[in-house]
């Protein structure tokens, strides 16, 4: 989704504000199935996008396995077994607390300094990074 955005040539896409004020929330997926299973949440994840039909899910973590992690390491996702696996997801159904949330991302440090003003004050402060890496 994230490409898409950046590329802001998708005919369905309404936003087209580009990925800069975008943020991405990290949270151990371990501590969220924990909690999530104390919390009776659903959770799952999937071996490619999933919204597409054809997605497979999972919600065990003996099978991780199964992920494509290389195409999830990949920079290059134009091969078809890269862009499929690059798109698994991890995935809560509902909400899960912001206290989860380990690292936040960011592109710049304008917009870091954005994120720094809206977390002024929150209980839970997790670590705030500029990482550049995380965008296209």
């Amino acid at each position: 989704m994230l490409y898409v955005i950046y590329m802001a040539n998708h005919p369905d896409l309404t936003y087209r504000g580009g990925q800069g004020p975008i943020v991405h929330l990290e949270a151990d997926m371990h501590s969220v199935i924990e909690w999530a299973s104390r919390a009776d949440r659903r959770w799952a994840f999937t071996l490619s996008n999933a919204g597409a039909r054809y997605t497979e899910f999972r919600s065990s973590t003996d099978a991780l396995g199964e992920v494509n992690w290389d195409a999830v390491e990949a920079d290059d996702f134009r091969p078809a077994n890269v862009k499929e696996g690059k798109q698994s997801e991890f995935l809560v159904n509902g909400d899960f607390p912001f206290r989860l949330v380990e690292r936040i991302g960011v592109l710049s440090p304008s917009i870091e300094r954005r994120a720094e003003e809206a977390l002024a004050g929150a209980a839970h402060q997790p670590q705030l990074e500029v990482l550049p890496a995380w965008y296209y």
